[in-house]
């Protein structure tokens, strides 16, 4: 079987941070694989560009998604997880600042299986991830990989 992997899909350095750190307090050991641009995490999952040598068999256990991304934003890199056999049923955890209701709508309507907004107080930040950790991570079934 091969590694665990988180994808954390976020461009702001202190969230980058204070996810890594919630995930290391809530002893999830997982390797976190970081992309800092909606871009790098399409080149990720799609085994190119940057990573057109990693293994392919890699495939995350989840996918923490901010929606606020330079150059490919997160809805749009959502609408091309969901639009490819290889990653379209691969969970993607829509974890952002954004309150609009559109953005919730939208997620949810592109297939996002969770849409958490990031809460601003780091204990309660700390907490949300652990769950999402726990979840996604340990309780969950993850369907077999072809």
């Amino acid at each position: 079987m091969s590694e665990r992997i988180i994808l954390l899909v976020e461009d702001n350095a202190n969230d980058e941070a204070l996810t890594q750190r919630a995930l290391k307090k809530a002893n999830i050991m997982n390797k976190v694989v970081v992309a800092r641009d909606g871009a790098l995490a399409l080149d990720y999952l799609f085994v190119k560009g940057a990573f057109a040598e990693r293994d392919p068999g890699e495939v995350p256990q989840v996918v923490l998604l901010d929606l606020n991304l330079p150059k490919v934003g997160g809805l749009d890199v959502l609408r091309a997880i969901r639009a490819d056999p290889r990653t379209k049923l691969l969970p993607v955890v829509v974890l952002t600042s954004s309150k609009q209701d559109r953005d919730l709508v939208e997620g949810y309507s592109l297939g996002a299986n969770s849409y958490v907004v990031k809460p601003v107080d780091f204990s309660k930040f700390s907490e949300a991830v652990r769950q999402l950790g726990l979840y996604w991570l340990v309780l969950n079934e993850r369907y077999p990989t072809p």
